[in-house]
């Protein structure tokens, strides 16, 4: 099946930065006159409700982070009906926020009552669509964490407004379209943990049993771990490796010289691999320095994060020289007569190192953390140096096809997105005509969208949906 979408036939300048043209027979109108300010507050028995940018405005109680709201101030909270739109406090990032919910929230937060005239579907899409959020700019005040929307500038901005019918079909096509992209999404990212599953059955098959199917084996004395090879030795990571923390930064040095060097951030160090592209300095005394410098072939692991990633590491190679680290990162030194720095790296995504870890995490609402000490206590059973080279290299081959078929499929994910969000955009914008488009039940179609001369086509293939009871649509990730 074929969606066949083209611009509109004939267009006009909006005079709007964000906008450019729009169709000549859109109207634009003030934000004050499409939205009324709520303000009202006295309710404190409504349950609270927090604004984000990527679920809109839901009950605090299934926000991921614990805040504290003082009982005596609920009062003072800010009534929401259901259909409002919130503009908060991180708005100018991503958006105007719609909300299904009764409730309250922050005062510091505007609260807006839509117009009769307009349909959520589309207004829900236009305020969180990209050249919108851009042209939020405009009104935003103060600096860096003080900044914040100035409503009243805002209210007297334009906004484009199709006729109520067109909204609807804007709406309806998008309300069809959307989840049938993000059912695929999501099937790509089943693939992506499939093809993780299977490299770490090969790693962890090869760290905990050996390369040899013959080979005599003996209790590890781990429950989860079951038998190993019998020659291998156990040992700590201490006995083996040097942990080394990092830099604290905000350290105050009084007159001591200081030396200013790149160092590593958590945001640096990924799951498996480096982001090196944003590399931050820090000014710190000679001591520290000698301390907290990276060393070819040390391994990087951050202290917290996602539970499925703590415990990951990845091999610093040198890429910068004089490189120091945050002391949230541990870089961990293999002694290298009796470890290699790569049969490390396996050894801890493995199935083994997964379960110490996860076992022996500090766990919050979202995130776990380790310390040095639990890290070197994690167990380990060594092979030889020749005999965790030759895993090395098996691992290395045995995984390196799951790898590219991983990044490959990363690289589809990311053009997907990018794709839903470019067409949600030329939609509500005007940029592609949907009053004429008929959509079938796309439950498990196959999609083709010819975007004519908007510059983006994409095809999928029916093999790449899956069936619509194998996965549940919910509208934009």
């Amino acid at each position: 099946m074929s969606v066949k979408l083209r611009p509109y036939p004939e267009y006009r300048d909006s005079e709007l930065p964000w906008l450019h043209n729009i169709p000549v027979h859109w109207s634009l109108v003030q934000m004050k006159r499409v939205f009324t300010e709520r303000v009202k507050n006295g309710y404190p028995d409504e349950p609270l409700l927090a604004a984000t940018q990527t679920k809109g405005v839901i009950p605090k109680d299934q926000y991921g982070t614990r805040t504290v709201v003082a009982t005596k101030d609920l009062h003072l909270l800010k009534l929401v009906e259901p259909d409002d739109y919130v503009v908060s406090l991180r708005s100018f990032e991503g958006g105007i926020e719609h909300s299904n919910y009764r409730g309250i929230i922050s005062p510091a937060y505007t609260v807006l009552k839509p117009s009769p005239d307009i349909v959520d579907g589309y207004f829900s899409r236009l305020l969180k669509c990209e050249p919108f959020v851009s042209g939020l700019s405009l009104f935003v005040t103060g600096i860096r964490e003080g900044q914040n929307i100035d409503y009243d500038r805002l209210s007297r901005s334009l906004l484009p407004f199709p006729p109520r019918c067109e909204q609807r079909a804007i709406g309806s096509f998008l309300d069809a379209i959307v989840p049938c992209i993000n059912r695929l999404i999501r099937a790509k990212s089943r693939q992506i943990e499939l093809l993780n599953e299977q490299k770490q059955v090969i790693i962890s098959r090869a760290v905990t049993r050996g390369l040899d199917s013959n080979v005599r084996l003996k209790p590890s004395g781990l429950d989860w771990l079951g038998d190993i090879p019998y020659h291998w030795e156990p040992t700590r990571l201490k006995y083996v490796a040097d942990v080394q923390t990092g830099v604290t930064l905000g350290k105050k040095y009084g007159d001591t010289p200081l030396e200013t060097r790149p160092y590593l951030r958590v945001a640096n160090v990924q799951d498996g691999h480096l982001e090196l592209a944003d590399i931050a300095t820090v000014s710190v005394s000679q001591s520290e320095v000698d301390g907290c410098g990276l060393r070819n072939g040390d391994v990087l692991m951050t202290e917290g994060g996602d539970i499925d990633k703590l415990g990951r590491g990845c091999i610093w190679r040198n890429e910068i020289p004089g490189c120091l680290h945050q002391n949230h990162i541990f870089a961990v030194r293999a002694r290298r007569a009796v470890l290699l720095p790569e049969y490390l790296v396996l050894a801890m995504s493995s199935v083994h190192g997964r379960s110490y870890f996860e076992m022996t995490a500090k766990q919050t609402t979202n995130l776990a953390s380790t310390n040095s000490t639990t890290l070197k206590a994690l167990p380990l059973f060594l092979p030889g140096m020749q005999e965790q080279t030759n895993i090395v290299g098996y691992a290395a081959e045995q995984t390196s096809g799951l790898e590219a078929a991983v990044q490959r499929i990363l690289t589809e994910v990311d053009l997907l997105h990018e794709y839903r969000t470019r067409l949600i955009a030329d939609v509500v914008t005007g940029k592609l005509d949907v009053r004429d488009v008929e959509l079938p039940d796309l439950g498990d179609a196959d999609i083709a969208y010819d975007l004519g001369d908007s510059g983006f086509n994409s095809d999928t293939d029916q093999d790449d949906l899956p069936d619509a009871e194998e996965v549940e649509a919910d509208g934009e990730d």
